[in-house]
């Protein structure tokens, strides 16, 4: 019989009610993504798909953090901290993931995936929107590096049309490239 010792608030069902499955949880994010994760990235991820509480959360992060699991770096001041899993935290992610439900972990790394994905192509890409007297200016371009492939401006009715158009073209700014670049050449 399982023990459900965690708070259930905002948990969708499926969702951890285990402090140590969250720990687990937390452990097997950190040391399975390619790229360093913020803590505010993991509150994130976790609380946004429902699978632990934001308290319950925070508390077992503090926990593999005082017990060696993980440790985290601050870069500067305004920078929210990187977590980083130590080698004792590598072990035991190792011995206990697959104490973890499949859908929890899927999940929970998918949703890490998309996120660096997104912010990794808010870094590649620029965007502006500049609010006019009667609407919306907004300024995407497609970067390679430090070469600048296309820019193009658009002009939105409003502000939340801008952001929608901004949302889209974060999605997937190469296929945006692509279509244009097709239509053109066609």
């Amino acid at each position: 019989m399982e023990i459900y010792d965690a708070f259930t608030e905002g948990i969708e069902p499926g969702g951890l009610r285990n402090r140590n499955e969250i720990k687990t949880l937390i452990c097997y994010l950190v040391s399975h993504l390619d790229t360093p994760i913020t803590k505010g990235q993991l509150n994130n991820i976790i609380c946004e798909e429902g699978l632990a509480n934001y308290f319950e959360l925070n508390q077992a992060l503090s926990e593999v953090i005082e017990n060696g699991n993980i440790h985290i770096v601050k870069a500067d001041e305004n920078e929210d901290p990187e977590l980083f899993i130590t080698e004792i935290g590598k072990q035991n992610t190792a011995t206990l993931e697959k104490d973890l439900p499949y859908t929890v972990r899927e999940k929970a790394l998918n949703a890490a995936v998309r996120l660096q994905t997104r912010l990794r192509r808010e870094r590649e890409h620029r965007i502006q929107i500049t609010k006019l007297e009667n609407g919306c200016n907004i300024t995407m371009s497609v970067l390679d590096g430090n070469d600048e492939l296309m820019t193009v401006t658009l002009f939105v009715a409003d502000y939340e049309q801008a952001l929608s158009v901004k949302e889209k073209f974060l999605s997937d700014p190469v296929t945006v490239y692509s279509n244009i670049v097709a239509l053109l050449m066609a």
